[in-house]
C-alpha cells in the first residue's frame, strides 16, 4: 500500500519539484541564520575582550566595589534626615511637575501627531519628528542645557523632565488616538456633531484612561531620573548623593540611596494601583 505522501506526489507530478524547493530554501535559511548567530556572537565576544568584560580589570573593579559596600554598612547621618527628607521631596516634586506638564502639552500635539485626527499627512509626519527629536536626547543632556540656561536648581530639572516626556507621551498617545475604535466617533459624526465633539465625546472617553495610565507610568519612571539629575546640578536628593560619594562618605551616601530606594517603591505601589483602577474602570 502506497505511503499518502507518495500518491500525493503521483497525482500532482509538480509537487515533488516544489517540496525539493522548500527543502532547499530551508537549508538556505538555516545556513544564513547559523552564519547571522556567528556574527552575533564573534561580535559580542570581541566587545567583551575590548572593554574589559573577560579580563582582570572586572574582576578588580568587582573587589573594588564590594569594599565599598562594606564601607557604606551601616548607614550614618541621621542627623541630616530633614535635609534629606526635603530633598527627597524636591526630587519626587521634580518628577510630578515635569510630567503633568509634559502630559498637559502632550493631549493637544498627539491629536496633530495622530493619522486619524491630523488632516495633513505632512503636518502629522512633522509632529511625530518633532517628538523623535525630543525623546533622542536624554535627561542628562537636557539637565545640562537647562542647568545652563536658568541655573542650577530644581527648575532645570522639570524642563529636562518635561521636554523628554512631552516627546515619549506625544508618541503614546497619538498611537494611543489611531488604535481607538471608531464606532462612537462615526456615531457622533452621525448625529451632526462637529470634529471637536468627535473629538470630545467620541475618542477622549476612549483613550483618557490610557493617557492617564501611561502618564501615570512616565511619573513612576521619571521619580528615578529626577535622582540621577542631582548629579548634573538640577537639584533634589541626587545633588547630596553625588556631593557624599565625591568626598567618599559611604555611610551617608547609604542612607540616601536607602531614602531613594523606599520613596521609589512607594510611588510604584501608588502609581501601580492607580493604573490598575483606571483599567478596571474603562
Amino acid at each position: 500500500m502506497r505511503h499518502p505522501t507518495t500518491r500525493a506526489i503521483h497525482a500532482d507530478p509538480g509537487r515533488e519539484a516544489r517540496l525539493q524547493a522548500l527543502l532547499a530554501a530551508g537549508g538556505g535559511l538555516r545556513w544564513r541564520a547559523a552564519v547571522a548567530g556567528a556574527g552575533v556572537a564573534g561580535t559580542l565576544l570581541y566587545a567583551a575582550t575590548e572593554f574589559g568584560l573577560l579580563g582582570m580589570q572586572f574582576v578588580d573593579g568587582l573587589g573594588n566595589l564590594g569594599s565599598a559596600l562594606v564601607m557604606m554598612l551601616p548607614p550614618s547621618g541621621y542627623d541630616q534626615l530633614p535635609t534629606f527628607g526635603w530633598a527627597l521631596l524636591e526630587t519626587v516634586a521634580m518628577a510630578l511637575l515635569g510630567t503633568a506638564l509634559a502630559a498637559a502639552l502632550a493631549a493637544p500635539l498627539a491629536l496633530l501627531a495622530a493619522r486619524t485626527t491630523c488632516p495633513l499627512g505632512i503636518l502629522q509626519f512633522g509632529f511625530r519628528r518633532f517628538a523623535d527629536s525630543l525623546r533622542a536626547l536624554d535627561y542628562l543632556i537636557w539637565a545640562l542645557v537647562f542647568v545652563r540656561a536658568v541655573g542650577l536648581g530644581p527648575l532645570a530639572g522639570i524642563l529636562a523632565i518635561a521636554v523628554v516626556d512631552l516627546g515619549t507621551l506625544i508618541k503614546l498617545f497619538s498611537e494611543a488616538i489611531d488604535n481607538t475604535p471608531r464606532g462612537p466617533v462615526e456615531g457622533v459624526r452621525a448625529t451632526g456633531g462637529r470634529r471637536l465633539d468627535q473629538v470630545l465625546y467620541g475618542m477622549a472617553p476612549q483613550v483618557l484612561p490610557t493617557m492617564v495610565s501611561a502618564a501615570l507610568y512616565m511619573w513612576e519612571s521619571n521619580t528615578r531620573s529626577a535622582t540621577i539629575l542631582g548629579i548634573v546640578g538640577a537639584g533634589g536628593i541626587g545633588y547630596y548623593l553625588a556631593d557624599r560619594l565625591r568626598v567618599y562618605e559611604w555611610g551617608e551616601a547609604s542612607l540616601l540611596i536607602l531614602l531613594i530606594l523606599v520613596a521609589v517603591y512607594l510611588i510604584d505601589i501608588v502609581a501601580s494601583r492607580l493604573r490598575a483602577r483606571l483599567i478596571r474602570g474603562a
